[in-house]
């Protein structure tokens, strides 16, 4: 079997956020062993270290040996170029919503510039929306209608294959070809900073109301995930925001 070098897999994370089960982080683990994948997330699980895990794990126990295990999703993610989120319905607000290929051959083409992370969300209710809006893209897999419910550690495993399936093309020199910009995306961390920053100035201007957003700030963390700002673009509209701030201020003396 073919073997990715090792320096861009390990650039992949898995996230599993709030898992119940143990079991399902051991299933999860082997699944993703069984594609190369080794970089296990682990936010806020129910249960953890346990017994179960360890036994679903099979021979995947250095999986979970590695696992990372954090309280909340930012810390999950924040070092992250790109981050894809599993849905498995539809939303009041559309998000860019990519198919499992789509999935597999982005993130692979985008692992040269920064980590990415494919986020898993609870057994019976998956992400929260405040999670999938962190979330650049969406991923949904078409499952059958009639009995949609897919277990945690299958879904890792279809996310997981569509990596390597990834890999396996870009082996063979056909991968898809993404646009290079001059300047790496800007981390997840620091589009949290901004969107925060971007709130709290809006509020000054009186533009939001602060017990009252309404779908505002959410329609605007999707028009920037949709244009994935780079870290100079970032800066720039930071830069922005505080030249707004400082107006707004000396305008009220």
């Amino acid at each position: 079997m073919s073997t990715a070098p090792a320096s861009l897999f390990d650039k992949i994370r898995i996230v599993l956020v709030n898992t119940s089960h143990p079991g399902n982080i051991g299933g999860a683990a082997r699944a993703m062993k069984n594609m190369g994948l080794s970089r296990l997330y682990l936010v806020a699980p129910k249960e953890y270290p346990a017994d179960k895990a360890v036994w679903r794990a099979a021979s995947a126990v250095d999986v979970l040996d590695g696992a990372v295990v954090v309280e909340t999703l930012d810390e999950a993610i924040a070092e992250c170029g790109l981050v894809v989120g599993t849905s498995a319905r539809e939303r009041r607000i559309p998000w860019p919503l990519l198919t499992p290929r789509e999935c597999g051959e982005r993130c692979w083409a985008e692992l040269e510039q920064h980590e990415v992370a494919i986020v898993f969300g609870r057994e019976d209710r998956g992400l929260t929306n405040e999670e999938l809006h962190k979330c650049n893209y969406h991923v949904h897999i078409p499952a059958n209608p009639a009995y949609s419910s897919l277990n945690l550690a299958a879904a890792v495993q279809v996310l997981a294959y569509e990596m390597r399936m990834a890999f396996l093309t870009a082996e063979k020199g056909a991968a898809p070809h993404f646009d290079d910009w001059d300047m790496p995306p800007a981390k997840q961390q620091a589009l949290e900073m901004y969107y925060q920053h971007l709130q709290q100035t809006l509020e000054e201007l009186g533009f939001l109301e602060a017990d009252n957003p309404r779908q505002t700030m959410t329609r605007l963390r999707r028009l920037y995930n949709r244009t994935r700002l780079d870290e100079m673009e970032l800066s720039i509209l930071r830069g922005v925001l505080t030249a707004t701030q400082n107006y707004i201020f000396h305008s009220k003396k």
